[in-house]
């Protein structure tokens, strides 16, 4: 998949279980605020697995220092769709990101923010095209000035920003899942799943039919969740 789709699969997949999934994971109910928060930085964390693609869209979303970063990753983890396309890695962001929360506080859950905020901003195609200056500044400044803003709201040790990184890792594992090649759920072993109804990336089925539904679909969702009168109350 794109990673447009998967940063709106992201989103969905969180929207869509805010309500009650967080409430049996974590045995707290989240507020309509931090169902907003969490949609969209979700949709960001949808796109960690693909840090393995050293020339994809997002390996330039943060300029030289992702290009780096993708690279690295890309080489420890053994390639595109290997390591990083895993159960493992899932439960590795997911811990990763607990621990940061708990021990570290503040300062990792803003870094974190602005991180995935980042990684949002270019796979929702909000800034300009290209991999030069003009758009990985604005992915920067973008995303500074979301994190400011969330700022404002989010908690020093959100109990919800791991369920929602680990979440939308498995949203790209779902997506790569219905594409050629699949993903290999349970690396280190090399069987790769998949039940291919997007041939190849990219193609109108993707781009004009299930995206823009699940885009729909989540604004929806998110009425009902977060953005109603009743929501609020």
């Amino acid at each position: 998949m794109m990673g447009h789709s998967h940063a709106v699969s992201g989103a969905l997949l969180f929207a869509g279980t805010a309500a009650w999934l967080p409430e049996k994971v974590m045995g707290a109910q989240l507020a309509p605020q931090e169902i907003l928060m969490g949609t969209v930085l979700c949709a960001g964390a949808a796109l960690l697995p693909d840090l393995d693609h050293h020339d994809g869209t997002i390996a330039n979303f943060l300029g030289p220092v992702s290009k780096v970063l993708c690279r690295f990753v890309a080489w420890i983890s053994g390639g595109h769709r290997h390591a990083t396309h895993s159960l493992f890695f899932v439960a590795l962001m997911s811990l990763g990101s607990w621990a940061g929360v708990t021990y570290l506080g503040r300062p990792f859950t803003l870094g974190m923010t602005f991180f995935l905020l980042a990684l949002a901003v270019r796979a929702l195609n909000v800034c300009p095209p290209g991999h030069g200056f003009h758009a990985w500044g604005t992915i920067v400044a973008m995303a500074g000035i979301g994190t400011a803003v969330i700022a404002k709201f989010i908690p020093s040790a959100p109990g919800w920003l791991p369920y929602a990184t680990g979440l939308g890792c498995i949203a790209h594992l779902l997506g790569d899942s219905i594409t050629k090649r699949g993903a290999p759920w349970l690396w280190p072993l090399k069987t790769r799943y998949e039940i291919v109804v997007i041939k190849h990336s990219g193609n109108k089925l993707e781009t004009e039919i299930l995206t823009p539904i699940m885009g729909v679909a989540t604004v929806a969702l998110l009425w009902f969740t977060a953005l109603s009168p009743h929501s609020a109350g």
